[in-house]
């Protein structure tokens, strides 16, 4: 019955029994569709008039700040007109009455440059000294005659103060507009700039505003007279982020504002963003205009964003649109359902359960003597066959001689039991094109059913799943990238060439192969490009062995090679050499040209051992081996390496069960200041209670912590116990003192570094000022911009940070200038070696007097002699510790020594 009702629907929505119908859905949903694009159409036009507005406002608002800022400079240049020359001081107040930060938001001060000439320089650089900028120098110094340095620049904050000294004129972007501004006699601004005051990371487009003041107070009338007659410039700084951010927000807050520089979009014109745009730059509406100010011409770029776009949404054309379709489908509806009574018709539901459509069966009817009566349009695609023409051929020649049997003795089953389907019965058919194809059926007799009165043959073509199967098995045990076979299949063929060697005695070899340096191309060059360098790395492992050996991908970047027959080691040490000759070459990736090497371990089947599981083991603890030894080599497995790979597996789980069961200590060893001669803080070192070897230093077993992670909990153990450190040394009335931590490349790479350095601090109460943290020089090897995040969120927690190990690696001077590290520890090595060396004098000093350039404390670690703590002192070290003033002390040796510090001097 459902049948018949689906069939009968399909037959009613035809158009020659319902054309009525649609003919008066189709103007329905016409009216529709034109009452909606007019609602779009009203929408969009007042949603336009508001965008334009808007942008039209801003720039009027934009225009109005700068000439307002102009009218600021105006009365500043007035000031030097009226009093002649006008002081420090009356600049200050004079800044501080027009009060900047309340009427003028958007301008970081306001100052002023002086003409100076060369011979005039010295001078004038005491009298500003004089003056009270201790620091004050003109830069850069250029050839003369005339310098323009800032000589004021007020409201007189940190930032501002970094200016003061700053040779505009040296720059041609603040020369173009001092000159005009002096050859005109009127304001002019600069192009896109970064002020010099900026904060590192802080270098958002600004633009300086300049005014040139005269002497005398009057402008000349000749330009060669201005020139002469300039004493210099009041001028206004700007950060466009600050200036414009008022405004937009108060105006257009919704609209994606762009402000570019000499009226050219580019993203080195770019003066301000807003960033409200779409992130796949779509918008609705956009404006262009010019804002011509100060002898420069700004490009302002509104656009839409889809907030303002939601804003001036608006519901109509969507109720008009859905009310629309609902009236059109309700005529529909009610005409069709006057039409449905007349065109109800039989159809036979028993046919449509036989015959399917299916591209993947073949459906057959055949009457009672297996005679084909109908074949389903699918014959044709799978066996060939037109339907009509099935019926032609003899079914039993189509069905291999094998089959034949089982598929008889199914039809006559199924003729016996109607209606039931019979079990599933696997035959070769022959396709027209003569090849046999696997296919499996079910018999159901359908003899007493209407529109059938025959026996149904479902057949399911296997191809398709055969080849699923095959892929399937690919997937299984070969490795998708590189088509090589997978550590299952590998595995495989490993136990098979164990159990031959075994059995003939033939020996047989197992290489381990590791790409050197993979990971640092994999980082830096992308994932793309390190999947090419393995699928090439693959195709020159295959062309270095026989074609009865074995070469696998067990993950990463890590290949093994099984050669299945072989003479002795030499003929194994061979091929080796003939990988690392073939793998050691340059590759091009994604535009970059790079060399590659690899280290191998080999063990031999069956002399080494004649389990799988062990010569892996082997062959890795080889590789590894190659590794210590520099790399790009071949070692062959040797028992001494299991032998060490024991006892540093049993060295791990004795310092994983001394983390766990709180067997570690910190010991301190104090810190003096040689101007005080006090201690200023002390230094945490690690110490293990070994049940053994007694108190054992962190040299012994850190390396192995580094290695397996361990390092992490246990540096969080060390760090927490020193907060705790820290409260206890307060209590007990020495509250000045630091407590200084070591930390190693592997903590502070560690994702969750930051957080935990967090949590401790809250958990602990420590306050954060009196905590250092001790960072390896390796560090500065680490990715630029990951290192400089990271040491600017530790330096905005409040912490001191310390360069440990200085002098000790390559170190970049650019680094020690960008990254906000406080003080620097010169490495003992240099120290112990004083006075009687004398290349460690000279790198002390060196060392010392660069730490002073760059307004670093420089501490000396291991200072263990009279001659060596004179040398220091001489030298301008600030601070140092080593075994002259203590060893490392535990907590109640620490207190006693604080205490007998303050009864004499530590250094006499």
């Amino acid at each position: 019955m459902m049948n018949r009702q689906e069939l009968s629907l399909r037959k009613l929505l035809e158009f020659r029994n319902a054309w009525v119908a649609w003919l008066i859905f189709a103007v329905a949903i016409a009216v529709t569709m034109l009452l909606w694009q007019v609602s779009i159409r009203l929408v969009e036009d007042r949603t336009e008039a508001r965008f334009r507005t808007q942008s039209l406002q801003l720039k009027s608002a934009i225009e109005e700040r700068l000439l307002n800022y102009e009218q600021v400079l105006a009365g500043s240049a007035g000031l030097f007109a009226v009093t002649g020359d006008v002081s420090r001081d009356q600049w200050r107040e004079y800044v501080d009455k027009v009060d900047i930060n309340r009427y003028y938001p958007g301008i970081q001060g306001i100052g002023y440059v002086r003409r100076i000439g060369v011979r005039q320089m010295a001078d004038h650089i005491a009298s500003v000294r004089a003056e009270g900028v201790h620091n004050y120098l003109v830069n850069p110094l250029g050839s003369g005659p005339y310098y323009y340095p800032m000589v004021y620049l007020e409201p007189g904050t940190e930032r501002n103060r970094r200016a003061l000294g700053y040779d505009a004129f040296s720059d041609p972007i603040h020369r173009q507009a001092m000159e005009r501004a002096r050859d005109d006699a009127i304001p002019t601004v600069t192009a896109k700039v970064v002020l010099v005051q900026e904060e590192l990371g802080e270098d958002q487009a600004s633009f300086l505003m300049y005014y040139p003041v005269y002497q005398g107070g009057t402008v000349p009338e000749i330009r060669a007279e201005r020139r002469m007659m300039l004493a210099g410039y009041v001028f206004s700084a700007f950060r466009m982020n600050n200036l414009i951010d008022g405004i937009v927000g108060l105006i257009s807050p919704f609209l994606d504002v762009r402000i570019y520089d000499a009226g050219v979009v580019g993203r080195q014109n770019l003066m301000y963003g807003s960033n409200l745009g779409s992130l796949d730059n779509e918008f609705s509406f956009q404006m262009s205009q010019t804002i011509s100010h100060g002898g420069r011409d700004w490009l302002l770029q509104t656009r839409s964003t889809p907030a303002f776009d939601f804003l001036a949404a608006d519901p109509r054309p969507p109720i008009v649109l859905g009310s629309g379709l609902v009236i059109s489908a309700l005529l529909f509806l009610f005409v069709l359902a006057l039409i449905r009574s007349r065109l109800m018709a039989q159809i036979s539901a028993g046919r449509y359960r036989a015959i399917t459509e299916g591209a993947a069966n073949v459906t057959l009817v055949m009457d009672r003597a297996g005679q084909a009566l109908y074949a389903s349009p699918s014959s044709l695609d799978i066996l060939g066959f037109e339907p009509d023409q099935v019926q032609s051929l003899d079914f039993e020649e189509l069905v291999h001689g094998d089959d034949w049997p089982q598929l008889q003795k199914g039809f006559d089953d199924s003729v016996q039991s109607p209606g039931k389907q019979m079990p599933v019965i696997r035959v070769r058919i022959r396709d027209a094109e003569g090849q046999w194809r696997d296919m499996e059926g079910t018999f159901t007799a359908m003899l007493s059913v209407p529109g059938v009165n025959g026996v149904v043959l479902s057949l399911r073509d296997l191809t398709q799943l055969k080849a699923a199967q095959s892929e399937l098995h690919r997937l299984a045990f070969y490795d998708p990238l590189t088509g090589l076979a997978n550590r299952q299949l590998f595995r495989d063929r490993l136990n098979h060439v164990v159990s031959r060697s075994r059995r003939s005695g033939e020996p047989a070899a197992l290489m381990f192969l590791d790409l050197d340096g993979f990971k640092r191309i994999n980082d830096t060059l992308g994932h793309d490009s390190g999947d090419e360098l393995l699928r090439q790395v693959a195709q020159w492992l295959v062309g270095c062995v026989r074609e009865e050996d074995s070469v696998a991908r067990l993950g990463g970047d890590e290949f093994v090679v099984l050669l299945s027959r072989i003479t002795d080691s030499d003929a194994a040490g061979k091929v080796a050499e003939t990988i690392l000759r073939s793998l050691c070459q340059r590759i091009r990736l994604n535009d970059h040209e790079v060399g590659i090497t690899v280290s191998i371990g080999i063990t031999m089947i069956p002399h080494d051992s004649e389990d799988a599981g062990t010569l892996m083991k082997y062959a890795d603890l080889a590789m590894y081996r190659a590794k210590e030894l520099g790399r790009n080599t071949f070692q062959f497995f040797t028992p001494a390496m299991n032998i060490k790979a024991a006892r540093r597996l049993l060295q791990q789980e004795e310092l994983a069960t001394a983390l766990e069961g709180d067997r570690f200590v910190l010991h301190y060893q104090p810190k003096i200041d040689l101007a005080s001669e006090r201690v200023i803080g002390v230094e945490a070192f690690l110490r293990w209670h070994h049940p053994e070897k007694g108190l054992v230093s962190a040299q012994q077993f850190i390396g192995l912590a580094e290695e397996t992670g361990l390092i992490v909990r246990l540096g969080e153990w060390a760090l927490r116990q020193a907060c705790i450190q820290v409260q206890a040394l307060e209590r007990a009335g020495f509250e000045s003192l630091k407590m200084a931590v070591n930390l190693s490349v592997r903590q502070l790479t560690d994702s969750g570094f930051l957080d935990m350095i967090r949590q401790v601090i809250t958990e602990t109460g420590v306050s954060p000022e009196r905590l250092e943290l001790e960072m390896p020089a390796e560090l500065l090897n680490e990715d630029p911009r990951m290192l400089r995040e990271l040491l600017v969120s530790l330096h905005d927690l409040g912490v001191c940070l310390i360069l440990d190990d200085f002098g000790t690696g390559a170190c970049s001077l650019v680094s020690l200038q960008q990254l906000p590290l406080d003080v620097i520890k010169i490495d003992h090595r240099f120290i112990r070696d004083i006075p009687y060396n004398v290349s460690a004098t000279d790198v002390a000093s060196a060392v010392i007097a660069l730490a002073r350039k760059l307004h670093l404390t420089v501490v000396a670690e291991g200072v263990e002699t009279p001659q060596q703590l004179s040398f220091l002192k001489t030298h301008g070290c600030a601070q140092c510790q080593g075994n002259l003033f203590s060893y490392p002390l535990d907590e109640d040796a620490l207190i006693g020594f604080l205490i007998r510090q303050y009864e004499r001097p530590l250094i006499s």
